[in-house]
């Protein structure tokens, strides 16, 4: 075959070939352009392998998998004080997909940042203070890396490189609200006329104790010893600052008198808040708690006081300025997901409240 005669032939082939795949990839939907389809991370088929495998939700390719959102749902009750085990299944289902929620919008949020990072540093004394103040939350080390290796953070390393993360999140977040929580003098005194009373200084009482642990000691035999210490005060023989640095369990003020200041129910578990507003000044007299025996005595007692614009100022711009935050916060997320919206697949069915 002569070389000008092969050269045709082989036009004519490729031609074909290249007619053949424009028409699968754009006119007849062949195998070739199902395969490519089926390939894209937003295809049914994938969306379906992906709910299989536990995910349930997409973010940029980013996979949000169910036991991440328990996790999540868990940390979200017990900030709350609350056990997921004590919900009904709707509330579980109702909390874990707040959780998920909170999980799209955070990576939607990482993926945003990681594109500003040079806008938003973050220094090592940053992240320094940031691992201080998580070590102050656990009782020991032990548990602190308990917790650490349960969230699959495995070196001091990778700790501060999520911490770090959290910050630079925090920072970007708050650049782009910042100008929608300032608060005006006129709006912040406004604000306190309408909500005045729930700045008044409530009820309070500057009171002192003793204390005896029932923890390891039979309650009778703790109470025994606070009751020979009242005898003891009352009879003049041993005041009560003796008696608190000789008898009482409690090392903060065991050397100060038993002092505790002033305090308001707030500040106080009920079982001892209330028999000590009960008392009157002067009469000491025990207080049984699930912690122990207390000898107390109420030192001063003052009634709620109404509280002036600018007593209370600090409190009313911060109580303001988190309303607006959060309100600031939830329009940023709100814009970020409809931005964003074609990068996020969101499973639901895939929550169960069980």
């Amino acid at each position: 075959m002569r070389p000008a005669k092969n050269f045709v032939v082989r036009v004519i082939v490729y031609s074909i070939g290249l007619l053949y795949l424009a028409g699968d990839l754009f006119l007849f939907n062949g195998p070739l352009n199902r395969k490519i389809q089926a390939g894209r991370p937003d295809s049914p088929e994938s969306l379906q392998r992906a709910k299989a495998q536990g995910v349930v939700a997409r973010v940029f390719g980013h996979s949000i998998y169910l036991p991440q959102v328990e996790r999540a749902a868990r940390e979200r009750l017990w900030l709350e004080g609350r056990k997921i085990e004590d919900l009904s299944n709707d509330q579980r289902r109702i909390v874990r997909l707040a959780a998920m929620n909170d999980l799209i919008d955070h990576q939607i949020l990482r993926t945003k940042v990681l594109h500003n990072t040079a806008d938003v540093p973050v220094s090592e004394s940053e992240i320094d203070e940031a691992v201080l103040r998580l070590a102050a939350r656990y009782p020991g080390r032990d548990e602190m890396q308990a917790d650490l290796i349960a969230e699959g953070i495995d070196s001091e390393e990778e700790l501060r490189l999520r911490l770090g993360a959290r910050i630079q999140q925090h920072k970007y977040v708050e650049s782009r609200i910042a100008d929608g929580i300032t608060v005006a003098e006129d709006e912040g005194r406004e604000w306190f006329e309408q909500h005045a009373d729930d700045f008044a200084m409530p009820p309070r009482v500057r009171v002192r104790h003793l204390f005896r642990a029932t923890l390891r000691t039979e309650s009778e035999a703790a109470k025994e010893v606070l009751l020979e210490a009242l005898e003891d005060l009352k009879a003049e023989r041993k005041s009560f600052d003796e008696l608190a640095s000789t008898l009482s369990e409690d090392p903060r003020t065991k050397e100060s008198g038993g002092e505790l200041g002033w305090m308001t129910a707030a500040r106080l578990p009920d079982d001892f808040a209330k028999p000590v507003f009960a008392m009157e000044v002067g009469e000491p007299q025990l207080i049984r708690t699930k912690i122990g025996w207390h000898l107390v005595e109420v030192l001063e007692k003052r009634p709620a006081e109404k509280r002036s614009y600018d007593d209370a100022k600090e409190e009313v711009i911060a109580a303001i300025e988190a309303s607006k935050r959060e309100i600031m916060v939830g329009r940023l997320r709100q814009a970020l997901r409809s931005r964003e919206e074609v990068g996020v697949h969101v499973f639901p069915e895939m929550i169960s409240g069980e």
